[in-house]
C-alpha cells in the first residue's frame, strides 16, 4: 500500500510546497509524523509556511526548480539536515500565464518550471531513492493537469508542459514497476490556489475544491494503489471528466480536427455524445 510512506520519521520533499496543494500535502505529512522539506521560490510564502506550521520537523528551502544547479545544492542540504533519505518526493511546483505565439519568453518560462522543474527533480532524486535502503516503500507524486489531457485552447505552453509531465510520470511508473517506489500522477480539478487568485478570484468559487480536499483525494487514491489521481471538483464529477478525456482521444481515433470539443462544427455531435455515453 503506497500510503505506508506516510509514516512517523519518514521524510517528504515537496516542491511548490509553501502554498496551495503542496502546502496541503505538507500538512498531511505532518499529521502522520513525517519530516517535511518544503521547497519553493516564493520567499514570503516560505516564511509564512514556516511560521504557520510551527514544527521542528519542517525545513524550508528557497529553490528555483528550473535551475539544475539549485537542485544539486538542495540535495546537499537535504543530505546534511534530513539524513538524505527521501520517502515521498512530490514534484508539484508550477506556473501558468497566457501570451500569444510571438512571445518566446512565455513558452520558456512555463516549460522551464513546469517541465524542467520536474525533470530536474527526477534526475536529482530518483537515483537517490533507488540507492537508499529498499526495505520499505517510497513514493513519487507528480502534479499534472486536466489541461494536459483534454488540451483546451488558450494556454498552449501550460497544456504542453502538463502533457509532457503526464508522459514522464507514466514512463517512470513503468520503469520502477518492480521496485518499492510507487509513482502517482496527481491531476487536481478546479482548486482554489494562488494560481486561482492570480486569475482574479479573491474568494474561493463555489465550484472549486480546497487544496486540503485534493490532498485527501490523493491519499485515498494512493491507498488503492492507483497511478492516476484525477480529482473531481464541485462543478465537474468523475463521470464528466472521463467523458471529456474519451472525447479528446477520439480526435485521433476518428480523425477529427484537434480540440474538436471547442469547435462549432462539432458542437452538436459532442453534446449528443456527452449525453448518451456513460463510463
Amino acid at each position: 500500500m503506497a500510503t505506508k510512506v506516510f509514516a512517523r520519521a519518514n521524510t517528504a520533499l515537496i516542491t511548490g510546497g509553501a502554498s496551495g496543494v503542496g502546502y496541503a500535502v505538507a500538512h498531511l505529512c505532518l499529521k502522520h509524523g513525517m519530516k517535511v522539506a518544503i521547497v519553493d521560490n516564493n520567499a514570503a510564502n516560505l516564511a509564512k509556511a514556516k511560521t504557520e506550521l510551527k514544527s521542528a520537523d519542517v525545513e524550508t528551502y528557497s529553490v528555483d526548480v528550473s535551475k539544475l544547479e539549485q537542485w544539486t545544492e538542495l540535495k546537499s542540504k537535504v543530505d546534511k539536515q534530513l539524513g538524505g533519505r527521501i520517502d515521498l518526493l512530490m514534484l508539484n511546483a508550477g506556473v501558468s500565464g497566457k501570451a500569444d505565439w510571438g512571445d518566446a519568453a512565455y513558452f520558456r518560462t512555463v516549460l522551464d518550471t513546469n517541465l524542467y522543474g520536474v525533470i530536474n527533480g527526477l534526475t536529482t532524486f530518483v537515483p537517490v531513492m533507488q540507492a537508499q535502503s529498499q526495505d520499505k516503500p517510497s513514493a513519487i507524486v507528480i502534479t499534472g493537469s486536466k489541461q494536459g489531457i483534454t488540451n483546451p485552447p488558450g494556454n498552449p505552453a501550460y497544456n504542453a508542459s502538463k502533457a509532457a509531465v503526464k508522459t514522464l510520470a507514466e514512463h517512470l511508473s513503468y520503469d520502477l514497476r518492480d521496485t518499492p517506489t510507487s509513482v502517482h500522477l496527481l491531476v487536481p480539478g478546479w482548486t482554489y490556489t494562488g494560481l486561482t487568485r492570480a486569475a482574479g478570484a479573491n474568494e474561493k468559487p463555489a465550484g472549486a475544491w480546497w487544496p486540503s480536499q485534493v490532498a485527501e483525494f490523493l491519499y485515498e487514491k494512493m491507498a488503492k494503489g492507483s497511478f492516476y489521481a484525477i480529482c473531481p471538483d464541485n462543478d465537474v464529477d468523475e463521470k464528466t471528466d472521463k467523458k471529456r478525456m474519451m472525447w479528446a482521444q477520439g480526435d485521433i481515433v476518428f480523425d477529427r480536427q484537434p480540440c474538436s470539443r471547442w469547435r462549432s462544427e462539432y458542437k452538436e455531435e459532442n453534446a449528443k455524445w456527452m449525453k448518451e455515453n456513460e463510463f
